[in-house]
């Protein structure tokens, strides 16, 4: 009797293995999966991160070999329980070591594959952040930015604008204010930490939706403004009906936490009559008052002294 070679049915668990080996072998990321304080298995790029190559793999050792100290990987594992047990991922920059033992910041991004199942394996995903961590420690880069969402803050975006107001240049310049409806249930119902993770993602979707050569930025809590230079009244509509379709689109995912939000937007072109960047930043911001009076979730363009008009969608 001939005996046959066995062939796995496809989605079988030899055919999982290889695709995940496939996987973790051209990973554009640093991505491992770990278990029992172990790493299982972990992308080239991973090993390449921490100084490793073919002759001292990761998989298989110690998670506390990539950590500065024994202190330093009891704080990380305390702070990582205490986020999965609340339905968070683990999200800190470290300070990790190489084989070779020089040091490097990293964000650690460590999510549980089974949120139910406590002290099971779990998903970790390291960026390398020194640089852009040296970046923002200078105080230039202190001074301009918004800390938590590493925007442009209020006192940055108002230098900006003063640069236009009152200019004898001919291009037109618009700028947007947006209020996100409604976000102080999701701090209520989620808590501070959630609301931070959303607001840091809220800010990285309207970058998304501007020109590079536009100002986002964080002014105060929720609300936001983009100065859009060498844009008028109707394409900063444009933009700001594009932004508040993106938010309306966006969704919060963070561990357990699911939710969602809108935002109205007041838009503005500096003029004559605006004089003060006060003034531009007070008309903006009447536009947006009058679209949340409307209703949320819609744009309102400040047309003169007490005057609003409705984008029509």
């Amino acid at each position: 009797m001939s005996s046959k070679p066995v062939v796995a049915s496809a989605g079988g668990e030899p055919e999982l293995a290889a695709r995940m080996s496939a996987l973790m072998q051209r990973a554009p990321m640093a991505m491992g999966f770990v278990r029992e304080g172990r790493f299982e298995m972990v992308s080239e790029q991973f090993n390449q991160l921490f100084g490793h190559g073919d002759d001292s793999e990761l998989s298989g050792q110690p998670v506390r070999r990539v950590h500065v100290s024994d202190a330093a990987h009891q704080a990380i594992l305390e702070r990582m329980g205490t986020a999965f047990g609340g339905g968070r991922p683990f999200d800190e920059e470290i300070e990790y070591v190489r084989h070779d033992g020089s040091r490097f910041w990293g964000r650690l991004q460590a999510t549980p594959l089974y949120w139910d199942q406590k002290g099971s394996e779990s998903l970790w995903i390291v960026q390398d952040v020194t640089a852009a961590r040296q970046v923002r420690l200078q105080p230039t880069w202190t001074a301009k930015h918004d800390q938590l969402t590493e925007l442009a803050n209020r006192r940055e975006f108002e230098r900006r604008l003063a640069e236009h107001v009152g200019s004898a240049r001919k291009l037109p310049v618009s700028v947007l204010w947006i209020d996100v409806d409604r976000f102080t249930e999701v701090i209520g119902s989620m808590g501070v930490e959630v609301g931070d993770h959303f607001l840091y993602g809220l800010g990285q979707l309207l970058l998304s939706k501007v020109r590079a050569s536009d100002l986002v930025a964080r002014l105060e809590d929720d609300h936001f403004a983009v100065l859009l230079p060498n844009c008028d009244q109707h394409y900063a509509q444009i933009v700001a009906e594009k932004i508040r379709a993106g938010v309306a689109s966006y969704r919060l995912r963070w561990g357990l936490h699911r939710t969602r939000v809108k935002a109205c937007l007041g838009v503005v072109q500096v003029q004559n009559s605006l004089e003060t960047v006060d003034a531009v930043l007070g008309a903006a911001a009447l536009a947006c008052t009058e679209a949340k009076a409307a209703g949320g979730d819609s744009v309102r363009v400040f047309v003169s002294a007490g005057g609003f008009e409705e984008l029509a969608l």
